[in-house]
């Protein structure tokens, strides 16, 4: 009877099992067809990069973003809010139109850098000159005097437009060579002149401002066709603008020649003083552990040279798309599935480490959390982020993904602690289980990284589609895993560098109130 008993127990325990297993297939089944056939990126993409736009920390544009977000995630029945974590400096882009008036009329490519003081209306006229060249910080002082009521270029000029890998595929060896070593001896004079003004690359634009300049002109080359980066300003009443390399180095040489060429900068846009920061978060709640929460993150700010399409428009589609497909599909998770879309990740991840800093009930009950930010690529990286036991539970919900996608991605158990790049950095700091999905490079780095070419264009749909079901079926295993994920720390090797023991990054909060005085 016993006998009968054990095996019967046996027998039920094996058909409980073959019945999850099944279930599990079922489930990553029906999350590939939703991904693959009803698939809503498209839409989503167009609604937040065509007709949102740039997501500006302070901006309205980034308040249009997150109210647009809560609304949309109201669509699908998913419960969303705004949370308010701090203020930043308020301010909106306005028209920028650069013109060549002096020797002959061009329009040229440029634009203001965030933060910039306006011209007004009007616009100003006036000529433009390069960097004064000192011996020493005593000299720049007295050539200081030569920028008054001109436009002063500050950047280098670059010797080609084309990048490294067109010069490699075309040109001869020894043209090539002699390029490289050219330019990396202008960049070496450049950064002489540079540094014999005894300012650093903020202070001096205060400097020229302070005696007099009408504007500052930069151009951030990103080492692509037609690619420049754009970040902020750093004059408070003239405005900054930069300008791509093709008419950059056409003012360069009209000024090196001695032609005197002039410009007309009108460059709008509104100082709105104190705005408020946000995050929006969405969840769906989880019917048996609602308490325990696995988050998907990613942040939702963007420089606004363009429109963030990749930084991070894709990681927020990725988020918005698979919490999209998980309430129709898994409406009832066993843990809270709640999504974090952070405000001013580009100041300093600013919107998460406010996040885990104000909620510490939450941050406590973390299983785990999948973070999306570098790019259009598929995923093809996920490290463990020196969680010890990270593979035991990791390893096993990745199994459950479907292999073409998984046969892309390359594992590091159990990794060491992130300290920064991306959100999840302000989770593993506070001791959560975050992991990031770093994704194939697509010319990342050059093309789109914070750039005026960060566009829908770039948007590479079947990768991204990719991440969609790795992210969905991930959450779906770590919403249903029956044991809590492990916390437990690897030991920290003495640092190579410093020959001193290393140690786990620290949980910092939030810049709360950015660009303002105190």
């Amino acid at each position: 009877m016993r006998i009968k008993m054990l095996s019967l127990l046996a027998f039920l325990f094996l058909m409980t099992s073959v019945i999850s297993a099944q279930d599990k297939q079922q489930m990553v089944k029906k999350i590939v067809e939703e991904a693959e056939e009803n698939s809503q990126l498209e839409q989503i993409a167009h609604e937040l990069l065509d007709v949102v736009g740039p997501r500006l920390v302070g901006t309205p544009q980034m308040k249009n973003a997150h109210d647009w977000a809560v609304e949309k995630y109201k669509s699908w029945d998913i419960s969303a809010r705004n949370e308010e974590w701090g203020k930043w400096k308020g301010w909106e882009r306005g028209i920028t139109h650069v013109d060549l008036v002096t020797p002959r009329i061009q329009s040229l490519e440029a634009r203001q850098l965030a933060w910039s003081p306006s011209t007004g209306e009007e616009g100003v006229t006036a000529e433009v000159m390069i960097l004064p060249e000192a011996k020493d910080s005593l000299d720049f002082v007295e050539k200081l005097k030569s920028v008054k009521g001109k436009f002063v270029m500050i950047s280098m000029s670059q010797p080609t437009g084309r990048p490294d890998d067109n010069w490699q595929e075309w040109a001869t060896e020894d043209s090539f060579t002699k390029l490289k070593k050219d330019r990396d001896s202008l960049n070496d004079l450049w950064n002489t002149r540079i540094r014999n003004t005894g300012l650093d690359r903020r202070e001096l634009p205060k400097a020229l401002e302070n005696a007099g300049a009408v504007g500052v002109i930069t151009s951030n080359w990103s080492r692509g066709f037609g690619v420049n980066k754009v970040f902020s300003a750093y004059t408070e009443e003239v405005p900054t603008i930069d300008i791509s390399l093709e008419d950059y180095g056409l003012l360069y040489r009209l000024a090196e020649y001695g032609d005197k060429p002039e410009i007309k900068v009108v460059a709008q846009s509104s100082d709105l003083g104190e705005m408020p920061t946000f995050n929006t978060i969405a969840e769906i709640k989880g019917s048996e552990k609602p308490e325990e929460y696995v988050i998907l993150s990613a942040h939702f700010d963007s420089w606004d040279g363009a429109t963030g399409a990749t930084d991070n428009g894709t990681g927020t589609m990725v988020m918005m798309e698979a919490m999209r497909i998980l309430k129709r599909i898994y409406p009832n998770p066993k843990r809270t599935i709640l999504v974090g879309h952070w405000g001013s990740e580009e100041q300093g991840l600013n919107g998460s480490r406010a996040f885990v800093k104000d909620h510490p009930e939450i941050v406590e009950n973390v299983q785990a959390l999948f973070n999306q930010d570098n790019g259009t690529g598929r995923v093809v990286n996920i490290s463990g982020n020196g969680f010890l036991h990270s593979y035991d539970y990791l390893g096993d919900w990745l199994y459950e993904v479907p292999e073409e996608i998984t046969s892309h991605i390359d594992t590091n158990f159990p990794g060491t602690p992130g300290r920064g790049g991306s959100d999840y950095a302000s989770f593993v700091a506070a001791g959560v289980p975050a992991f990031n999905l770093s994704s194939l490079s697509w010319d990342y780095w050059n093309y789109t990284w914070h750039t005026n070419r960060d566009t829908y264009d770039k948007i590479v749909f079947d990768d991204v589609r990719n991440n969609v079901i790795l992210t969905a079926v991930l959450a779906y295993m770590a919403s249903e895993d029956p044991e809590r994920t492990s916390r437990e720390k690897i030991k920290l090797p003495v640092s190579k560098r410093t020959g001193e023991q290393m140690t786990w990054p620290e949980a910092r909060d939030a810049e709360r109130a950015g660009m303002l005085e105190e």
